[in-house]
């Protein structure tokens, strides 16, 4: 506090713009801010119960927004966010079919007429548009490239946007963690292979977002996890014996969660 007490207007201004200023390779993304002297809108939200991650970004010229992940239960906090910004959501998005929470992509496209609806078309769930390997996803003047990262399960995709350094990650890679592998079409090898050809090919400063965390981190990087995930940092054949000693309980919401994702949350 002494120090904070003595330090000049000029030089806490100066600190106030190094933490919400985003440059790649410099600093993180904050969770509750967007880009100085940038177009680009960037909005962390969260689920208490799932830990689950949602991701407003948006186009501050056209207006045009994209969310990634969404909860059933969060749709109207969203909507209304995204009303109330003045952006025009165009595509409400999924990282994979979840077996955690309902998805609110459904729910989002009868409160915002117009939106689409989207997931990887190896999930086997319905939506407007299924995506693949290579495909974009662009909204305003930014892009989203849809990367295959399958092994928690089959249909992962991390959306990487390129321009920003910033990648989403779903359950593929979390943060000192990943998804687990032992249900819906889970392959340990598969997980690894994904993540090490995938996102860890990104470069080192490219910051992560997941699609959970459990002990109230909000990001990481590429270098981070290549140096410190204590599951990803081992051999193959490491790993594979990690992952099927986990001995993690039966998912609770799989059961009525899997069957509403297959058809966008709508049961």
């Amino acid at each position: 506090m002494r120090m904070t007490s003595k330090l000049s207007l000029c030089t806490l201004r100066n600190v106030e713009k190094l933490f919400l200023v985003s440059h790649v390779g410099t600093v993180r993304w904050m969770s509750i801010g967007m880009q100085k002297g940038s177009n680009f809108f960037f909005r962390q939200l969260f689920d208490t119960l799932s830990s689950t991650y949602t991701y407003l970004l948006g186009d501050m010229k056209t207006k045009e927004a994209v969310l990634i992940d969404p909860v059933l239960e969060h749709a109207e906090r969203d909507a209304s966010l995204i009303k109330e910004l003045g952006f025009n959501l165009i595509y409400a998005m999924n990282t994979h079919m979840h077996a955690d929470h309902i998805t609110g992509t459904g729910k989002l496209k009868s409160l915002i007429p117009g939106s689409k609806s989207v997931i990887g078309k190896a999930s086997g769930a319905k939506a407007d548009i299924h995506l693949v390997d290579g495909d974009s996803v662009s909204f305003g003047g930014h892009k989203l490239l849809a990367t295959a990262t399958p092994g928690h399960t089959n249909g992962c995709l991390t959306y990487i946007c390129h321009e920003q350094g910033i990648a989403f990650t779903g359950d593929t890679l979390l943060i000192r963690g990943c998804g687990r592998t032992d249900f819906q079409e889970g392959s340990s090898e598969s997980l690894y292979n994904s993540v090490h050809t995938k996102i860890f090919t990104l470069p080192d400063n490219y910051t992560l977002y997941p699609a959970h965390d459990y002990k109230g981190q909000t990001a990481t990087t590429v270098l981070e996890e290549k140096k410190y995930n204590p599951r990803l940092t081992k051999p193959l054949n490491e790993f594979i014996q990690i992952m099927n000693n986990l001995n993690l309980p039966y998912p609770k919401m799989i059961d009525k969660a899997v069957p509403a994702n297959r058809v966008c949350g709508l049961y």
